[in-house]
């Protein structure tokens, strides 16, 4: 059995008393592997329900960012990761809670098969007792079908197993076998065709993202369509969720932000940040202007720079050639203002970027260096590291921030680095992070909620005044 960071089993916590939390239907979706169908089943459930009226709130586990964007679409609500290192045991439940308190739905999207990764989408189930949907590709099965689902429902004793979907399955006959096959003691939820009208497109880091595809909208309402007619067309059972020992954190969070305009790069190349580092910087009381490296002409007035991770290897033309964004932007860093870039955004700070053809792009030229994209994965993984130098001149016990790196490139930075990532749960070292001027900038992904105390600094508008 899982245990909390005080050693006791979940059930056994202080105030997790059956009948004093909230309760709301939830499904964990996993599945034997990674391109099993997962994020398509979980968007068509969302879409199915949401179409009925109802508030789905949705969740991915793991450090993913282009998923949450097609089951934000299929929503209608942000959708945040809920994993139990990146974000924490407490911070799982207290997301799970608020997302109970207001919603009909609840549903979480696995990551890779059901019992990889440590933790796991599994271990997440045990955690809070939370039904396990599996989506097994049956386009190949017969009787095999019945072997997989009691793997996944099996493997790990008492977890708790919803019941079973077959995916790319498009005959009625085919259908039948796969139902008499499987014992009584599992669910059968029916079936999903393989249809080429909703299968999402991929590339080289995953899905294509939502806000690149013109028939989304026609592509969640037909797989929606195709979900009515499954056993999962209905609310499944309730589970109780229950709410967080009241700490201080939001108060050592609250408004210490306030009066800072924090300017975020979000567009089609700029679109890799965490629903909840927005929350945490709205809450600490920053004011948070939008803008595009791509179609805007300027930089807007702000205080901090936040450059999030994305595609900008697909857009390097188009960011090469917007002279004047590239203008403001140097304008701003020779002002010595706090610039945070992640991953493509630390790209996008370089003096060259090559993409997959060889081509090369001249960059912003904030940071020496040039990068070259490779058809090889160069990253990916769980991270955390140490930022000593963000504590001075306050001694800050914690200096460890969580976060993640995925990516195809490969950067030449001629810059001594001031960190080095470790992977979770290896300890095996990781990505660099570099301090240029007033930049800070890494492959790693940042997870802000992971340390409150220290984000706060790294956003602090007066750090290199």
């Amino acid at each position: 059995m899982n245990t909390t960071k005080q050693g006791l089993p979940f059930e056994q916590l202080p105030n997790n008393i059956a009948g004093t939390g909230v309760l709301c239907p939830a499904l964990i979706v996993s599945a034997p592997s990674s391109g099993s169908g997962k994020t398509t089943i979980t968007a068509a459930l969302a879409r199915h329900h949401r179409n009925q009226g109802r508030k789905v709130t949705v969740f991915k586990v793991g450090p993913d960012f282009i998923d949450p964007m097609i089951l934000r679409q299929a929503s209608g609500e942000l959708v945040y990761q809920l994993d139990l290192w990146l974000v924490g045991e407490q911070g799982c439940r207290q997301l799970l809670y608020h997302a109970a308190l207001e919603s009909d739905l609840i549903l979480i999207e696995g990551v890779m098969g059901l019992f990889d990764g440590t933790p796991s989408s599994a271990d997440l189930a045990h955690y809070f007792s939370i039904p396990v949907l599996g989506v097994i590709d049956a386009s190949a099965m017969a009787q095999t079908f019945a072997a997989v689902t009691f793997g996944l429902a099996k493997y790990r004793p008492n977890l708790p197993f919803a019941g079973v979907i077959a995916n790319r399955v498009n005959t009625a006959r085919h259908q039948e076998i796969l139902q008499h096959c499987l014992s009584d003691e599992f669910c059968f939820f029916g079936r999903i065709p393989k249809d080429n009208t909703i299968t999402l497109p991929e590339r080289h880091l995953g899905l294509v993202q939502a806000q690149e595809l013109a028939d989304i909208d026609s592509q969640l309402n037909l797989a929606a369509a195709h979900m009515a007619q499954t056993g999962l067309a209905e609310l499944t059972e309730a589970v109780e969720f229950f709410p967080v020992e009241e700490g201080i954190e939001d108060e050592v969070i609250a408004k210490v932000l306030a009066g800072t305009r924090i300017i975020i790069i979000k567009d089609k190349a700029f679109s890799f940040i965490y629903a909840a580092n927005i929350a945490f910087l709205i809450q600490a009381g920053a004011d948070i202007i939008y803008c595009s490296a791509l179609n805007d002409s300027h930089l807007p007035e702000g205080d901090v720079l936040y450059l999030p991770g994305g595609y900008p290897e697909l857009y390097a033309e188009q960011l090469m050639n917007n002279l004047s964004f590239l203008t403001d932007l140097r304008d701003f860093a020779q002002a010595n203002k706090p610039i945070v870039a992640e991953c493509g955004g630390m790209l996008y700070l370089l003096e060259q970027l090559t993409d997959f053809s060889g081509k090369q792009f001249a960059m912003a030229g904030l940071i020496p260096g040039s990068a070259l994209m490779q058809k090889k994965l160069a990253a990916i993984g769980s991270q955390s590291v140490e930022l000593p130098f963000l504590a001075a001149p306050d001694a800050i016990d914690n200096t460890v921030m969580r976060g993640h790196s995925f990516h195809y490139s490969s950067a030449d930075i001629t810059l001594t680095p001031i960190s080095q990532t470790k992977h979770h749960p290896s300890g095996r070292l990781g990505e660099f992070v570099y301090l240029h001027n007033n930049i800070v900038a890494s492959y790693m992904h940042w997870y802000l909620p992971s340390n409150p105390v220290l984000s706060l600094k790294l956003f602090d508008k007066k750090r290199f005044l």
